[in-house]
């Protein structure tokens, strides 16, 4: 089975998700309404609220309830896509202009804010506190990735370990949760729900590496953005750290090129071609893949059921992804 088969099995309880996402962005106010809902409506593969389900059928699978976990997940990511674009003074998203684009920075802003709260809002409907705090320690941790990844803009010489640590809280985390949360709230064995935790953040990792690999090799039209954007804004991924590091000329090269009062995108792009031959690529590519044979390895350890070959179908696809 692939994945778009995958999808289709769940159709009618992603529909049912789509639904309740749509509902929870519903305000009075039309401005965040509008806003909200330009995000909502550029699409999303929606990999959160797919491993909710899945992780659900671990336990007692009842979409009714699983919506009410499975939408705040999607929340949270969306509401952090909008800050994110923010930091970033980013034009485009999935193809599309951005909240701060399409409005301004304030209005994005509050978005994201409202978007927050609101996912907070939808999780209240589980008593149980453990749910909760789970919750919110990801967002704290979100929070906490994001001022991490703003403080080391243009920093040069961080360390791998640093990248790592900030792509743990800025992606790996919440698809980590998505599992678990997803076993928790359907009443699955704790034993089980941290395997599926474990399985998740390893999946993440690749996820997120993966991204920044793409960021370098793919094109604007698979990404929905110009190639090389991280670079661009400062964001030093683990391609460029490998290439900072083999490439002892580089780090002089880049701080010498954003000194310039204006920047030229042809000049830019030969950064973009020096990290590529370095190896940066192969090495993040390799870094990856371990991340996600550990993500394969606690998958054994699950009962054998369908939607665990789903999960090691969905786990293929992000670490082989093209864009």
């Amino acid at each position: 089975m692939n994945l778009a088969d995958i999808y289709m099995n769940y159709k009618e309880d992603i529909k049912s998700v789509e639904r309740e996402l749509e509902r929870q962005v519903g305000t009075n106010n039309k401005t965040l309404e509008k806003a909200s809902n330009h995000l909502l409506k550029a699409g999303g593969k929606r990999i959160r609220p797919v491993f909710v389900l899945l992780s659900a059928k671990f336990g007692h699978y009842d979409i009714e309830q699983l919506k009410h976990i499975a939408v705040p997940l999607e929340l949270i990511h969306m509401g952090s896509l909008v800050h994110d674009d923010v930091i970033d003074d980013a034009e485009l998203r999935r193809g599309t202009k951005t909240v701060k684009s399409q409005w301004d920075n304030r209005v994005a802003m509050y978005t994201g804010d409202f978007i927050f709260g609101r996912a907070v809002e939808t999780a209240a409907y589980f008593e149980n506190p453990r749910i909760h705090q789970i919750v919110s320690h990801a967002m704290v941790e979100i929070c906490l990735g994001e001022i991490e990844q703003i403080r080391d803009q243009f920093n040069w010489l961080q360390s791998f370990q640093v990248y790592l640590r900030r792509i743990k809280r800025k992606t790996a985390l919440l698809i980590a949760i998505s599992c678990q949360l997803g076993a928790l709230a359907a009443k699955a064995d704790d034993r089980l729900a941290n395997e599926l935790y474990w399985f998740a953040y390893f999946v993440g990792m690749s996820y997120q590496i993966t991204d920044d690999i793409l960021d370098f090799v793919g094109t604007e039209k698979q990404l929905g953005k110009p190639a090389g954007g991280d670079l661009w804004q400062g964001n030093v991924t683990l391609p460029a750290l490998y290439a900072l590091q083999k490439d002892t000329q580089l780090k002089d090269d880049l701080e010498n090129f954003f000194k310039q009062p204006s920047h030229s995108k042809a000049q830019f792009q030969q950064f973009v071609e020096r990290i590529k031959q370095s190896g940066g690529i192969e090495y993040a590519t390799k870094i990856s893949d371990q991340y996600l044979k550990k993500a394969f390895e606690r998958l054994e350890r699950l009962p054998n059921i369908e939607a665990k070959d789903h999960l090691h179908e969905i786990a293929t696809y992000i670490g082989r992804r093209k864009f």
